[in-house]
């Protein structure tokens, strides 16, 4: 199961590590707001099945989902296998008691989000994951494949972007309490701007907004990602592709070659490829130049992110390298 590709930048898809970021660090900032509250910010059984339309998807699915996954079922009044399956995605959002939301949409009234969907035929399922789309099932389906999907669901919207879930009180009022909203930081302006260059192909303003940034935040988190994503594309964009991996081919212990081809393994995707191109070459080189090779991979890192177990595996392999 994997994100659809929201990213605009037709290269590694940015938008989604960053969306993952953002959504742990809005995920942390609702559990300390509710600690400080002693414990507020509980939901209702009935909140976490709602009906949600064009006007409402903003608001119900895209930033909800920064909280909580977002489980969409595209239905309708005609349609017969969705009248067998709604029950059951139901009474499972109630079951899950918060690790997701369920959100149910009347394709007949909402024929523009059905479209943007690309959906051919209902019922079909889907979720929404800190504002990435994936494709889950189409057709009937039987509640034991239901339940194993929705378990791999909320294994990685836990594991990748931080998200645990809704608190839920029986008897809380349905729809008395919203999600807390994520409150702007000092440097939110310079960080929009930042991002806005990067998306607008801007990538040496990109790359000094984001210095400015950690010039007085060190450990800015979303700083820090989008630095590193600005100076990877920065990097790659005058580099002769076949020309690289010819010369990466032909000189494999060539620290540079190895660190160029990588940088373009990981922009096309191929994120495995490239921490094994240079964990490879971390050892068949030595002194500065397998130094460059290891700071390359750890700049590779914190565009991937610290949290993703590709980092985690490729982390533990570098550390048999080296010793």
């Amino acid at each position: 199961m994997q994100p659809r590709n929201m990213s605009m930048s037709g290269v590694v898809d940015l938008a989604a590590v960053k969306a993952a970021q953002e959504a742990k660090a809005k995920a942390e900032q609702a559990r300390a707001q509710a600690a400080r509250q002693g414990g507020g910010g509980a939901v209702s059984p009935a909140d976490l099945v709602i009906d949600a339309d064009e006007a409402t998807f903003e608001r119900d699915v895209l930033q909800r989902s920064t909280e909580v996954p977002v489980v969409i079922d595209f239905w309708a009044e005609w349609c017969q296998p969705c009248k067998q399956l709604s029950p059951v995605l139901e009474r499972l959002a109630v079951e899950y008691n918060g690790r997701f939301v369920l959100a149910k949409i009347d394709v007949d009234a909402n024929q523009m989000l059905m479209q943007q969907f690309g959906i051919q035929g209902i019922p079909a399922v889907f979720a929404v994951v800190a504002g990435q789309a994936l494709p889950l099932f189409q057709g009937a389906a039987g509640e034991t494949q239901i339940r194993e999907t929705l378990d791999q669901l909320v294994a990685v919207a836990e594991q990748r972007f931080g998200l645990t879930g809704l608190t839920v009180d029986p008897e809380a009022d349905p729809g008395a309490v919203q999600p807390p909203a994520r409150p702007a930081g000092p440097h939110e302006a310079a960080l929009n701007a930042a991002a806005q260059a990067l998306d607008a192909g801007d990538l040496g303003g990109a790359v000094q907004a984001y210095r400015n940034v950690l010039v007085d935040d060190p450990a800015n988190p979303e700083a820090k990602l989008g630095l590193a994503q600005a100076e990877l594309l920065q990097r790659v964009q005058d580099l002769d592709p076949q020309q690289v991996r010819k010369e990466a081919a032909e000189k494999p212990a060539d620290a540079q070659a190895q660190i160029a081809a990588a940088d373009l393994d990981l922009v096309g995707g191929h994120v495995e490829d490239a921490f094994g191109r240079l964990i490879d070459t971390v050892g068949r080189t030595a002194g500065d130049e397998r130094d460059a090779v290891r700071l390359r991979l750890l700049e590779l890192f914190e565009v991937v992110g610290a949290d993703d177990p590709r980092v985690t595996a490729a982390r533990r392999a570098l550390a048999r390298a080296l010793f």
